[in-house]
């Protein structure tokens, strides 16, 4: 393989163009996934301007690009996909009949290793190397919101009647709902990310809000259009006041959902139900094939899903020491988490013990 890698400021706008048309082209070779905007260059060179490290391997056939391997690496040859922590979707973007062999790759990239935690589907060498896969929902809106809503009356027909119902009486009790799909008011934005870090701290969780970078990262994708990637602000209105909202990336065919909150003071009213429908018919408007609702089991998710993608999680190595060593330390923490996260018995205490914490942590 032909590979070279490159700073994000170096990629050529040649490059960035066979790169988006890769993606483009994905669901005409049986590959729809990669066209997740999570890999697509606009995110890569975003991350680039809020982390240190990121890479960006060209490989080349005849002088042509043929794949693009986004990643962070550290000084010692420690690599990550890029974002690891609220990317999504990762991988290699490739056109179809494209083989590669991992340890070539990483060599190449001068990494030692590279740790993944929400792998594509069909990126056999990487997928060798995993050490789990999970289910990733997605609602199919490509035949037509109201195919979709047909469908999910037939399968969950109380879910759907009852979500229908809180949407009319919220309007009822507090006047016009308004969904605006592609809200541009910034202020929309900073009150999205309060409720998420308020969200994050009543259920004990880490505020991803507290950290700097990722809050940078949101703005600059927020900004970020280009065609056909776009950071998105879904906003439900009620009486002009904002009481759901959801900030994600589109691609020409996937809207990939990633920071949804509401308002508690609205919560009997299930406005983040209300809002994921008027998601799914704007997108199904616009041309979009399916939300992807990504990785981890909620029961909202398996209410709104038509189906599940794969994710995988692991490392790839090669012979290095740095490899061993990051691998020991890494390897136990997945497992013990994986492990909790998969058993009823184990999660359940876990959750409602972190809710304590965060009331404790939030004053209540």
């Amino acid at each position: 393989m032909n590979i070279s890698v490159y700073r994000p400021g170096e990629l050529t706008a040649a490059d960035r163009a066979a790169w988006s048309a890769l993606q483009s082209k994905a669901h005409l070779h049986g590959a729809p996934e990669l066209a997740n905007p999570f890999l697509s260059p606009e995110f890569t060179l975003a991350v680039g301007r809020c982390r240190r490290g990121v890479r960006i391997a060209v490989v080349r056939q005849g002088g042509e690009p043929v794949a693009f391997f986004p990643f962070q690496r550290t000084t010692t040859g420690v690599g990550r996909a890029v974002g690891l922590g609220v990317s999504d979707c990762q991988g290699l973007v490739h056109g179809p009949g494209f083989t590669w062999d991992s340890r070539e790759l990483l060599r190449a990239c001068g990494l030692a290793v590279w740790e993944f935690d929400h792998l594509v589907e069909g990126q056999e060498p990487f997928e060798a190397e995993a050490s789990g896969t999970f289910p990733s929902p997605v609602m199919d809106v490509d035949r037509g919101y109201e195919t979709y809503l047909a469908e999910l009356r037939a399968r969950s027909p109380k879910f759907t009647r009852t979500t229908l119902a809180k949407d009319r009486k919220l309007g009822r009790d507090h006047g016009e709902v308004r969904y605006v799909h592609d809200e541009r008011d910034p202020k929309a934005l900073l009150t999205l990310m309060g409720w998420k870090s308020a969200q994050y701290r009543r259920t004990g969780r880490s505020d991803r809000f507290a950290q700097p970078w990722i809050t940078r990262l949101t703005h600059q994708l927020f900004h970020t259009r280009s065609e056909p990637f776009a950071g998105t602000l879904s906003v439900l209105y009620a009486g002009g006041k904002p009481v759901a909202a959801h900030f994600g990336l589109r691609s020409e065919r996937v809207m990939a959902c990633w920071f949804p909150a509401y308002d508690p003071a609205f919560s009997k009213y299930s406005p983040g139900l209300v809002l994921h429908l008027r998601m799914a018919e704007a997108a199904a408007a616009d041309g979009i094939a399916y939300l992807d609702l990504g990785r981890g089991q909620k029961e909202y998710k398996d209410s709104l899903k038509t189906r599940e993608l794969a994710v995988s999680e692991g490392l790839v190595t090669r012979r290095h020491p740095v490899a061993l060593g990051h691998r020991a330390r890494r390897a136990p923490v997945r497992a013990l988490r994986n492990a909790v996260l998969s058993r009823p018995e184990l999660f359940e205490p876990a959750d409602k013990a972190l809710k304590r914490m965060g009331k404790i942590r939030s004053g209540r």
